[in-house]
């Protein structure tokens, strides 16, 4: 069935109804091994990144996929990557239902899911069952009811679970649906969490033997001088990537429209260009030191372009994929393939 009629199908159901029965078709296809006859290969075209090889440049976001149920089905999209999560130490529902609102006009989507998932012990056993061999990245949170000053136990508590099972692990303190969480991104609350989390990688790359790579995702809702301040304390505290961004707060570009008023984070396309802008500037700010993991609002191949173009080394997609459907993912990645030197004609820079 092409997407735009299964589209035209879905979004008759509320957000989530459609988001669910999706997934578990998704699933249903891939247990029945019907994917592969359906879905046309991307050739692989490998890029380093943090120490790890990409298969492309294009991956999922977080978010989608909070409990690793979906790796398997998911990763025949063409995916270079994929991050499950956000996971939080104990199980939570998140927040009460509807909790996820289209705005079909501007190809928008507000939630306010509140990290709903079914804990990091049930996260690491659907990793260590994946048939999936590439790239996976683990977001991991806190717990609604964990107090901020002891938040830096709770992605200690999730990080020692998955470290090695994630190919890296992404530290989630910009969602604005956590009560208090965006706090965790500025002064000592961010220096004292980061000081905890390096101590705990460093930890536990002495005992296993292996690396695994952390990246924080930052908020779209900072000012210049806030975003060169985060930038620093991550450089700082030597963490190995960043990604930006998050969902926005602001309802800029969707003024009017049904669902705007909707309590959470906005995503989607209204989002793209402040998204694109914070991610120029923190890119500026690390000036080449760590690689930046561009996310938010990216619709199209142009806006994945437009990433890259503005320092990114990888990009995630989500709302993209519900508005435009697996084959965005394809022709993103083909096309950011070619891409092999900026359009302003600068090579684009390997991390190793």
């Amino acid at each position: 069935m092409p997407y735009s009629l299964a589209r035209q199908l879905l979004f008759r159901l509320s957000a989530e109804t459609a988001h669910d029965i999706s997934l578990k078709a998704l699933k249903m296809a891939d247990q029945a091994r019907i994917l592969p006859l359906v879905m046309r290969q991307v050739q692989a075209n490998p890029v380093n990144v943090m120490g790890i090889s990409f298969a492309n440049r294009i991956g999922l976001a977080a978010g989608l996929d909070k409990n690793g149920d979906y790796i398997d089905g998911l990763s025949s999209f063409g995916f270079g990557f994929i991050e499950v999560g956000t996971v939080t130490p104990r199980p939570q529902p998140g927040n009460p239902k509807p909790r996820l609102f289209r705005i079909i006009e501007r190809d928008a989507i507000v939630n306010r899911m509140g990290f709903n998932n079914l804990g990091v012990d049930y996260l690491v056993q659907q990793l260590r069952h994946t048939r999936y061999r590439g790239v996976v990245g683990v977001n991991v949170g806190k717990n609604k009811d964990t107090p901020n000053e002891q938040s830096g136990d709770d992605y200690v508590a999730c990080i020692e679970k998955v470290y090695d099972l994630a190919s890296y692990i992404t530290i989630n303190i910009s969602s604005p649906n956590t009560p208090g969480l965006r706090a965790l991104q500025f002064g000592d609350s961010l220096k004292s969490m980061l000081a905890q989390i390096k101590e705990c990688q460093t930890r536990l790359h002495a005992k296993s033997g292996s690396y695994v790579p952390m990246a924080v995702k930052i908020a779209p809702d900072m000012s210049d001088d806030e975003i060169a301040l985060v930038a620093q304390t991550l450089l700082d505290h030597e963490m190995d990537g960043a990604i930006a961004t998050n969902t926005t707060l602001s309802r800029e570009g969707v003024e009017g429209q049904e669902n705007a008023k909707e309590q959470g984070g906005l995503s989607g396309a209204p989002l793209t260009k402040r998204s694109t802008y914070v991610l120029k500037v923190l890119c500026e700010a690390i000036d080449g030191r760590i690689p930046v993991i561009a996310s938010g609002g990216v619709m199209s191949v142009s806006d994945a372009l437009d990433k890259l173009n503005a320092g990114a080394q990888l990009v995630q997609v989500y709302s993209g994929l519900i508005y435009h459907g697996p084959g965005l993912i394809r022709d993103m990645a083909e096309a950011t393939d070619r891409a092999g030197v900026r359009q302003t004609g600068a090579p684009m820079k390997q991390f190793n």
